[in-house]
């Protein structure tokens, strides 16, 4: 395992992009769905499906775990992991929230969080 994390691969930090990346998807389907909803309210049943945050949470927490875990084990620093992991938790507490602008809200931070944390794990592996 330790050849692997000291592969080029894991050290340029493709999996943390990634991750960031998808937390961008995730603030543009947010904002997207908060502004369909109130254009189009005939939309807002297909956007608001619960599945979708659902699935949007556990690939979240995949690549959080896959991307901040294998950082931390590379760098030994357990700061990013751990703010990836507050993100995650305010993302699934948003979870709880009815549907509207404090779900919405709770989210974006969430993700907000979570990319911080794969940017911070991004830098320690430089």
């Amino acid at each position: 395992m330790d050849s692997q994390l000291q592969s080029g691969a894991w050290r340029s930090g493709w999996l943390d992009k990634l991750a960031m990346g998808l937390s961008g998807l995730c603030v543009v389907h947010c904002v997207s769905t908060a502004v369909f909803v109130a254009l189009f309210a005939s939309v807002g049943g297909i956007l608001l499906n619960p599945a979708i945050h659902e699935t949007g949470l556990i690939l979240a927490t995949v690549f959080a775990a896959l991307g901040l875990g294998s950082g931390a084990l590379r760098h030994g620093m357990f700061l990013p992991a751990s703010v990836g992991g507050l993100g995650i938790g305010i993302m699934a507490g948003a979870m709880s929230l009815p549907h509207g602008g404090y779900e919405t809200l709770a989210t974006i931070f969430g993700v907000s969080v979570v990319a911080l944390g794969h940017d911070l794990n991004r830098r320690a592996l430089i």
